[in-house]
């Protein structure tokens, strides 16, 4: 016994040490690591604010559901514009979302989330919040395309709303058309409005264009005016189908309607 006592005495420290190094390990084994972890997490988090907790990612999930948010009141504000210029016309469109639209043809042409099947037809009038867009060129089951006036194929027989001056709109790949004008002699200037002509064969009269932004009186053999499109063609996302039947028996947007439309009054 005193044998025992007097061992003890002298081992008692390592015998600890040892017991608890072996207590630790079997701890650290049924755990998996987790008490370490956590430990180490403890100790660090002061030192690296920059880590995710839980009152950081509650902040970038409220920030996310503000972000949604914001989207979903644009895109019912650009609905509610849309339905508001639609109501303003004789007839109620149909409603569609541009759904494609390539970068090596922006001005060109995009295309919509509706058909045939929706009642759309080729030569059909697309309009969107400020005035006119293009006309449908194409169309599938599903989808149809528009061929925008920006296109510099593109033709529209225009007028200047204060004097009646009549004219032709070619595109010009761009947020602004040119207006060539049959006459010399013009009652114009800077900030009239223009819109399609009542002559035009292939468009509804008074659908706002845009407003003449410069003149060239000069230009040879037809004065000429730049137009400012005031239907927003670079950030188009909804528009409206007007249903309109051309005067032509085949509608063919690459045809010059200036001999075909000053040929018919």
């Amino acid at each position: 016994m005193f044998a025992l006592r007097r061992w003890w005495n002298r081992h008692a420290l390592q015998a600890g040490l040892i017991v608890l190094a072996v207590g630790t390990a079997w701890a650290v084994r049924q755990q998996e690591g987790g008490m370490l972890y956590d430990a180490y997490r403890w100790i660090t988090q002061p030192l690296q604010p920059g880590l995710p907790s839980e009152q950081v990612l509650q902040d970038r999930y409220v920030l996310e559901l503000q972000q949604r948010i914001i989207e979903l009141e644009n895109q019912n504000r650009s609905l509610r514009n849309l339905l508001d210029y639609n109501g303003s016309l004789q007839s109620r469109g149909i409603p569609a979302a541009v759904i494609g639209r390539s970068a090596d043809y922006w001005w060109q042409q995009v295309t919509l989330n509706r058909g045939q099947r929706d009642g759309i037809n080729v030569g059909y009038i697309v309009t969107g919040p400020g005035g006119l867009v293009g006309r449908v060129s194409q169309v599938s089951a599903h989808t149809s395309q528009v061929l925008l006036i920006s296109d510099p194929t593109s033709r529209v027989g225009a007028t200047v709303s204060r004097s009646r001056v009549m004219g032709y709109i070619r595109g010009k790949s761009g947020e602004r058309v040119v207006m060539e004008f049959f006459d010399k002699s013009l009652d114009v200037k800077v900030g009239d409005v223009v819109s399609t002509s009542a002559y035009s064969h292939r468009f509804p009269a008074d659908v706002p264009i845009g407003r003449i932004e410069s003149l060239d009186l000069n230009k040879s053999p037809a004065p000429e005016a730049v137009i400012k499109l005031s239907a927003p063609l670079n950030q188009l996302e909804w528009v409206t189908v007007h249903r309109f039947s051309p005067a032509e028996d085949e509608f063919d947007p690459m045809a010059d309607p200036l001999s075909e439309e000053s040929a018919q009054p």
